[in-house]
């Protein structure tokens, strides 16, 4: 036969499309033309598979091979379709003995070396999903991408050469998993908040700020554990469900960080992206987008340090992602959309030098570069920031303490307590956090006593706090009733509330 057809894939933001390859052998120059809109990695695959097949033991064909890659509207990139186009050189010139409509069943994934070896590829998880949803009961693909297709209701076979994805199709081999040490399964150690001296304050008011999904910002002088706080946030966070976990590891997918770890993620990822970042390295992009930063920290934990030192451009991209939980990036090709249902943890120095509040050490800049410093964070931004915690440093008696605190287990139980009657009471709704609880929902969750309403009241007329402000205290009132278990929101949450709103697009002095 001189046309052949072959399954491969293609990912469109972080959903997996399939892509019919077909590979015609005719009359004229020999050579490889590739058509269907494909990126310069895809072209260059021609100069990979010839030597790859003569390598495997086989013939490459002499005459004109077309190699067309359907959908042709929808750019093609990377090097993922090399094993499908060498199949299909194989099928087409008689050298692959297996029937076509054998072929119908199987996804053909992987990156061919001049030997002939496959290699890695990113986005097989949405590829594979993809296949699933579309009939497909076979996935043949490289050693490297087994784990991400292992979760997904479909067949993975392992291929380590070209020559074994040969003898597999032709049923002559019958594919075993890679050894277990060869997997990498070992999830990441979360650090403990047992291990954290003091702070009881900042602890408290993370275990609220995971309780009800709210975004915190940390304020105090180096050294006083913004940091340690912040890397610990995961371990109090309730773990992924499955279908957390399969979205969460669709993105690293797409982004290729599943290469090296080759697992599903079943903790809630933690990004500290350093202040030198880029718009696109945060929010996503490039000339055909791939995620960012907050999207590698879907359904976990984007942490900011040193806020006021990111880029004031690249700090404003982030106000769509933290109000909707996605990124969209359009093109002129079309609009890509990322999930970003993050939960932001940023810190920041009171001042440049740091030590404007420092007990001890006194501060050296001066009015003129406090207000610089302060005003690089946009009001806007901040007011999506529902939690303002101010830590302070730890006397050296409190580091010699050896009374136990709280430990992550601890209070995550108490988070996932909180977290439940939050389901409970949205159980009907498209939300299930306090943090995600619309305005014109307010009257209906979050029932406030006469004394509540009467300090919000004052919150507004003395303080002149925002209407969005006054929302945002109502959701960690919410919260914070939640945790003590109370039907209503009393003075008592509103006034706890109020605390950690001290450095807001209000009031610029800390």
């Amino acid at each position: 036969m001189s046309l052949a057809r072959v399954y491969s894939g293609l990912v469109d933001g972080i959903k997996g499309e399939i892509v019919t390859a077909e590979i015609h052998l005719g009359e004229g120059l020999p050579g490889v033309h590739i058509v269907g809109l494909p990126d310069q990695a895809v072209r260059e695959s021609r100069e990979r598979i010839k030597p790859a097949i003569k390598e495997s033991g086989f013939k490459f064909p002499r005459e004109k091979i077309t190699v067309n890659l359907s959908p042709a509207d929808k750019l093609k990139q990377g090097s993922t379709y090399d094993l499908p186009i060498a199949v299909g050189i194989l099928l087409a010139s008689g050298q692959l003995e297996v029937s076509p409509l054998q072929l119908e069943n199987y996804l053909l994934l992987g990156e061919i070396a001049l030997d002939g070896k496959l290699r890695g590829i990113p986005g097989v998880l949405p590829l594979a999903l993809a296949a699933a949803e579309h009939g497909l009961d076979k996935i043949l693909l490289p050693p490297e991408n087994y784990k991400e297709a292992e979760p997904v209701d479909i067949t993975p076979l392992v291929c380590s050469h070209l020559r074994v994805a040969v003898a597999v199709l032709e049923d002559r081999h019958v594919p075993r998993p890679p050894p277990a040490e060869d997997l990498h399964q070992s999830a990441p150690v979360v650090p403990d908040f047992v291990d954290v001296r003091g702070q009881s304050s900042a602890k408290k008011a993370l275990s609220i700020a995971a309780a009800g999904g709210h975004n915190a910002l940390m304020i105090g002088p180096p050294g006083t554990g913004k940091s340690m706080l912040a890397k610990r946030i995961p371990g109090i966070l309730p773990p992924l469900s499955k279908q957390q976990s399969l979205e969460t590891t669709a993105v690293h997918s797409v982004a290729g960080e599943l290469l090296n770890q080759n697992s599903i993620i079943k903790v809630p990822p933690f990004r500290a992206p350093h202040h030198s970042i880029s718009g696109a390295g945060l929010i996503g992009g490039g000339q055909v987008p791939g995620p960012g930063e907050a999207s590698l920290a879907h359904n976990g934990v984007l942490f900011l340090d040193e806020l006021p030192e990111f880029s004031r451009s690249v700090l404003e991209m982030m106000r769509q992602p933290i109000e909707n939980g996605e990124v969209r990036i359009s093109r002129a090709r079309g609009s890509y959309t990322f999930p970003a249902n993050f939960f932001l943890i940023a810190a920041m120095n009171p001042c440049p030098c740091g030590y404007l509040t420092h007990p001890e050490r006194n501060c050296t800049c001066s009015p003129s570069q406090i207000d610089r410093y302060l005003h690089k964070l946009s009001g806007p931004l901040l007011d999506r920031i529902d939690l303002h915690l101010s830590v302070g440093p730890v006397r050296y008696d409190m580091l010699r303490d050896k009374k136990r605190s709280k430990t992550s287990s601890q209070m995550r139980r108490q988070v996932i307590a909180a977290r439940q009657r939050q389901n409970q009471r949205y159980r009907d709704e498209n939300f299930s956090l306090n943090a995600d609880l619309p305005a014109n929902r307010l009257e209906k969750y979050c029932q406030l006593t006469e004394a509540a309403h009467a300090l919000l009241r004052t919150a507004v007329d003395d303080l002149g706090h925002s209407a969005r402000t006054v929302h945002r205290l109502q959701k960690v009132g919410r919260t914070l009733a939640d945790i003590e278990g109370d039907r209503r929101v009393t003075e008592t949450h509103v006034a706890e509330a109020l605390q950690y709103r001290e450095f807001s697009e209000d009031n610029y002095k800390y």
